[in-house]
């Protein structure tokens, strides 16, 4: 099968790419990390179309965001809004011009009306499903990052254990989140294009591990990793501030997907995968 993958250097959209393309799919990859000239808020945009017209399938994975250190600022912002407003009215134009079966990365927060990421994430959705596509909710995806400056919350704290050894994190670490491992993303993902057709586009497709953590544990997780190459020197100490990102507890997941798809990495083993690829970085 012929897969476009448009954000294919982002974090999900980097493990899906190579994902894919061990399974046997010829894969196009789309992103203005690769080269200026994949920029998506280009419209019109000659190159982008010659790749959805020639594809079976297309993921819509890219969206600014600025990772979560810069989320709750950079949200906020013209460019924020610039960059993925013409980001979709781009992408989802050249969809409906060739009929394409698609697949639109949302979020958990797209019912958060107080986040303008999260808005933005609903009017994404909505257009995928005035296209009869289908919307996929992320719940706080993890793995290796190509772009640490933008890292998340678990490759962050990774980083700067190896970099700073003593840190303390943006939060008191109270707040919930649910983890997903990369790789079990990318089964959810690729169940639900090989079963495209059993689902309809209001489906509640959430890919998520359906098990929570408190950003502490996570951090205890991750000194545990230092601790066991002998570096009990790694401290992650607690913030003062309360979360004010995702502040919305009424925020569940939908198990609808069960019956396609169940992640079965743990976040221990998830986030010791992802710790020994980062160390080679720093031996």
């Amino acid at each position: 099968m012929k897969i476009a993958i448009l954000g294919s250097s982002g974090q999900i959209g980097a493990y899906l790419t190579e994902y894919l393309r061990g399974k046997g799919h010829e894969v196009f990859e789309y992103d203005i990390a690769n080269t200026e000239d994949q920029d998506l808020t280009k419209i019109p945009n000659l190159g982008l179309e010659h790749i959805i017209k020639a594809s079976d399938f297309v993921f819509f994975l890219a969206f600014d965001v600025g990772g979560s250190r810069y989320l709750k600022k950079y949200q906020h912002t013209f460019k924020f809004l610039d960059n993925n407003t013409r980001m979709m009215a781009s992408v989802f134009g050249l969809l409906e011009k060739h009929n394409k079966r698609f697949v639109f990365a949302s979020s958990q927060m797209s019912n958060m009306s107080y986040s303008p990421y999260g808005v933005a994430k609903r009017v994404g959705e909505l257009y995928t499903k005035s296209l009869n596509g289908l919307v996929v909710k992320f719940w706080n995806v993890y793995g290796i990052e190509k772009d640490m400056d933008k890292a998340h919350v678990i490759t962050d704290f990774i980083r700067k254990g190896f970099e700073e050894t003593e840190f303390e994190m943006m939060t008191d670490g109270t707040e919930e989140r649910q983890f997903l491992y990369a790789e079990d993303c990318c089964e959810g993902l690729e169940a639900i294009m090989e079963n495209y057709t059993d689902f309809k586009p209001e489906d509640p497709l959430h890919i998520t591990s359906f098990h929570s953590n408190t950003i502490r544990e996570i951090a205890n997780i991750i000194q545990g990793c230092f601790g066991l190459i002998g570096r009990h020197d790694v401290k992650i100490n607690s913030g003062l501030a309360k979360d004010s990102v995702q502040m919305d507890k009424r925020n569940t997941a939908d198990t609808y997907i069960l019956d396609w798809w169940v992640p079965t990495t743990t976040i221990d083993v998830g986030i010791r995968k992802v710790f020994e690829e980062m160390r080679k970085h720093y031996e």
